[in-house]
């Protein structure tokens, strides 16, 4: 009877540590609640997730399949496969007119991969990393479980949602900076920042010590106007970008990170220890991912139509209030006047119009429970499908 005793107050002492007590990406919740509809019969149209609806390019499938049949898929260098770093790096001089040495570029599991090495390697456990508001969730998970504080500001229409040098001086005058991240196209609100707004928050960054991490994942899905890299006004900034969004390849999970020449030993030494490498057959198809850029922007041009039905279609039903539509494939509507809880007013819509949306609490604690984050990376008939759907709902009141 003792030996139950003891045996069960030694059980009590294995709690889970609170680095792991982070909330959920409730889009992920979303997602289930969705697939239980599904389960039933249900046809539910996904705006949800920034999944896109388009497979990995062709040429891509090809090269994992030609791999495949070859048969020995071994470990890579833990930074990724040389040739894939090398096509990295031809992408910036390619596409920005920037050189971009292959030696401070290493391969990711996605841009989640990335996140984890970016911090890990330049901050401490105690420092205090400002993010926007509204914002990707994980950012500040992510940082909360790895022992920093994540320090949200709020962005206003007043800056077209983008954080200002002057907005992050603020804050570190207050209580000191070790880093900031921004994200332009931005998630969830689809908006991006001018290549005169990047270079004002770099050189306040700059000033005060403060190290900058540029998250570029949705690069090459912009509208409005031609999205800026860090790269281009910075050699010290952190860059993250992944093969997800673009190259519609999200459950491949490669991406990559650039990082300043003093930071590359110690990325590698981590990627080492925390996944050795990164799946090869992601990386073969990665690198081959490239060759498929017109096929791409054929998917892109279908988003562009998809924003466009947005824009127009979601006004005519009292969805009058939106934030800039910039780039991504989101849209971040105000949905108050309708039902002040967001949450309530997606799970009704899922529930009555079978049309799944990301209530705005997952991205901004501030002023989430009035806003909508809608996905147009489906098909354009799903989202025609969609606004007429949502028409209907709101039609009955």
């Amino acid at each position: 009877m003792l030996d139950v005793t003891l045996t069960d107050k030694a059980k009590g002492l294995l709690t889970p540590s609170t680095r792991g007590n982070v909330p959920p990406f409730m889009v992920m919740d979303v997602m289930a609640a969705a697939a239980r509809i599904e389960a039933q019969g249900g046809h539910v149209i996904h705006m949800e997730v920034g999944q896109p609806a388009a497979p990995a390019p062709q040429t891509a499938i090809a090269a994992a399949r030609a791999a495949l049949d070859i048969g020995k898929i071994d470990y890579t260098a833990a930074i990724g496969i040389p040739s894939l770093r090398q096509r990295i790096s031809r992408h910036y001089r390619e596409t920005y007119g920037q050189d971009v040495n292959p030696a401070r570029i290493v391969i990711t599991t996605g841009s989640s991969g990335a996140f984890v090495l970016a911090f890990l390697s330049a901050f401490e456990p105690g420092d205090r990393v400002a993010i926007t508001s509204p914002g990707y969730p994980p950012y500040r998970h992510i940082l909360r479980a790895l022992g920093c504080e994540p320090v949200l500001i709020e962005t206003t229409s007043a800056t077209r949602h983008a954080l200002t040098g002057e907005m992050l001086l603020e804050a570190h005058r207050k209580t000191p900076l070790k880093g900031v991240l921004v994200a332009s196209p931005a998630n969830p609100t689809g908006t991006m920042m001018t290549r005169e707004a990047m270079a004002d928050l770099i050189a306040a960054a700059d000033s005060a010590g403060i190290r900058f991490i540029s998250d570029e994942i949705y690069h090459g899905l912009d509208y409005a106007f031609p999205a800026v890299t860090a790269a281009e006004l910075s050699t010290d900034a952190i860059i993250i970008n992944s093969f997800s969004k673009y190259f519609c390849m999200t459950g491949w999970r490669v991406g990559w990170i650039v990082v300043p020449e003093g930071l590359a030993r110690s990325v590698e030494t981590l990627q080492q220890n925390l996944s050795i490498s990164v799946p090869t057959l992601s990386q073969i198809a990665a690198e081959a991912a490239f060759d498929g850029c017109a096929e791409m922007d054929v998917i892109k041009h279908g988003y562009e139509e998809n924003r466009r039905i947005l824009i127009e279609g979601l006004p005519k039903v009292g969805l009058t209030e939106f934030l800039p539509v910039d780039g991504a494939f989101y849209l971040y509507a105000d949905v108050s006047k309708f039902n002040a809880d967001s949450f309530e007013f997606a799970k009704i819509m899922l529930q009555q119009a079978h049309v799944a949306a990301t209530p705005g609490v997952d991205f901004d604690p501030f002023h989430g429970k009035s806003f909508v984050r809608f996905s147009y990376s489906r098909s354009t008939q799903e989202i025609t499908e969609a606004v007429a759907r949502v028409t209907r709902w709101l039609a009955k009141g």
